[in-house]
């Protein structure tokens, strides 16, 4: 019976479970039931996190050794392995993603993103150089890097375990102290996370935990804080715009992963399963619920409708089911409120004259799934970019396909787009590819392939998709201060 019991999700505040000025119900989207309630932070609380992360930072924490650092980021990647099923499942009940796609991505990677950092790290070399001006002087200049502060770290529902810590791995291997906002749709794997630093021997104070929402809560309290000295958020395009508004009278630095638009061109001479395959993963995985997700897809004129059908077969061949499910491939948006907005684009594009190639609506999937989140993966052809399904950012299981006639035209289509997040380009012309991936006004072009990350790369967009790059010695740049130090020999 135990195993049924309701979590309840606490602020964690210096090491501290702290309970909050009011509690909400966090629900699972599989069926509606209650996952979790979650105490909400109010002003004070949020306030004692950023206490408790000063405290640590200069108590001793900014100043430990890089090698110590990125020892404990190791001890960290090994205890989420060691408690793997329970970050699984933690995941499971606030997302409703299948379990198979959970262990294979989202705790895989969280793992995988402390090491990386502290292997990044460790080794970094020291920026010196000598100087030797006309009049025969000489220097020695060389730059100490400084940890940023105490860094506000914003993270979304679609990944929360996996881009909670693509961000504060490098924060904390950087020697900064961190208050975490995670959704409120996904409050699980964040609190959980704080056990395992404990456990690693991080010390109090350096990961904390604030739970709520954005205005007029601890997502607005923390970025307002006058004791932050970064931000760091992935999210919508929009919330990023109230953060820099929020931050840019103390001149705070941020590093923002926004919303995506993203485009697939196709040429007649791909390799056509390959890209089937590589199209059905981009525009379906995770429900459509990926920054990097295609929702535009063009296709050059003479294959169009075979890849259109193709497509369309791929679509119907998803299942849609319980996570712990073992042919289940395919899960629920994240909340009712969520679907309720994709529902709203599938209306709207049949109302600007789309044909609607597979779903557009909700699936029945019984009545033990009545209460979730449903949607039906749905394609849609005889649109173009002045059509709003085209141009905003739907975040769901959905993709228009529109045929191009050049090159020229491929690649004014795709860059026809107030967002600038990633690309992918298929063609067994690798010369054209290497030519129009790089005409991409986009901060991410893959040709052939997609979603494949070498996480020293740089990770970004530009436009609405964002400011600023992440990613191996990026990630350093940001969460680190650099001192030059001038001496005359």
């Amino acid at each position: 019976m135990s195993d049924q019991r309701v979590p309840d999700l606490h602020n964690v505040v210096g090491g501290e479970h702290v309970t909050g000025r009011a509690s909400f119900d966090k629900i699972n989207p599989v069926d509606g039931s209650l996952a979790a309630t979650v105490q909400e932070a109010g002003r004070d609380t949020v306030d004692a996190a950023v206490s408790a992360a000063r405290k640590a930072l200069d108590g001793g924490w900014g100043d430990t050794p890089v090698n110590e650092r990125a020892r404990l980021l190791r001890r960290v990647a090994d205890r989420i392995e060691e408690r793997f099923e329970d970050f699984v499942a933690a995941e499971v009940r606030d997302t409703g993603k299948p379990a198979a796609l959970v262990r294979q991505l989202d705790v895989a990677r969280a793992a995988i993103n402390f090491r990386s950092f502290a292997d990044t790290v460790a080794s970094a070399g020291l920026d010196s150089f000598l100087t030797e001006l006309p009049d025969g002087r000489r220097a020695l200049n060389y730059a100490v890097n400084k940890p940023l502060g105490v860094v506000a770290v914003i993270v979304p529902w679609n990944l929360p375990l996996l881009l909670l810590t693509w961000k504060v791995a490098p924060a904390l291997a950087c020697g900064n102290a961190v208050v975490v906002k995670p959704s409120e749709e996904t409050p699980s794997t964040a609190t959980l996370l704080a056990e395992v630093m404990a456990e690693a021997g991080v010390p109090s104070g350096v990961y904390n935990v604030v739970h709520g929402f954005g205005p007029g809560s601890a997502g607005e309290y923390l970025a307002t804080h006058p004791g932050i000295d970064g931000v760091t958020f992935t999210g919508e395009s929009s919330t990023g715009s109230a953060i820099m508004h929020a931050v840019a009278p103390s001149v705070r630095p941020v590093s923002f992963e926004l919303g995506g638009k993203n485009a697939a061109v196709v040429f007649a001479d791909a390799d056509l399963d390959a890209t089937l395959d590589g199209l059905a993963r981009s525009v379906f995985l995770n429900t459509g619920q990926v920054c990097l997700c295609t929702e535009r897809v063009y296709v050059e004129r003479a294959i169009f409708d075979d890849v259109a059908a193709g497509l369309v077969e791929k679509a119907r061949a998803l299942k849609l089911g319980r996570p712990e499910a073992p042919d289940t491939t395919t899960g629920p948006l994240i909340s009712g409120q969520h679907r309720n907005k994709v529902q709203s684009y599938l209306d709207l594009a049949v109302q600007e004259g789309a044909d609607v190639l597979v779903g557009g609506g909700v699936p029945d999937l019984g009545d033990d799934l009545a209460g979730g989140a449903w949607i039906e993966p749905t394609l849609w052809t005889s649109l173009d970019n002045a059509s709003r399904v085209v141009r905003e950012e739907v975040f769901g299981p959905v993709a228009a396909l529109i045929p191009f006639d050049s090159e020229e035209e491929a690649v004014r289509l795709a860059n026809d787009t107030d967002y600038g997040l990633a690309a992918a380009v298929w063609t067994q012309n690798l010369e054209r590819g290497h030519r129009v991936a790089q005409r991409m006004r986009v901060g991410m072009a893959w040709v052939n392939t997609w979603y494949l990350r070498d996480l020293r790369s740089p990770f970004g967009g530009v436009g609405l998709s964002g400011i600023g790059r992440e990613g191996g010695m990026h990630s350093l740049h940001f969460y680190s201060e650099p001192t030059n130090v001038c001496v005359q020999l």
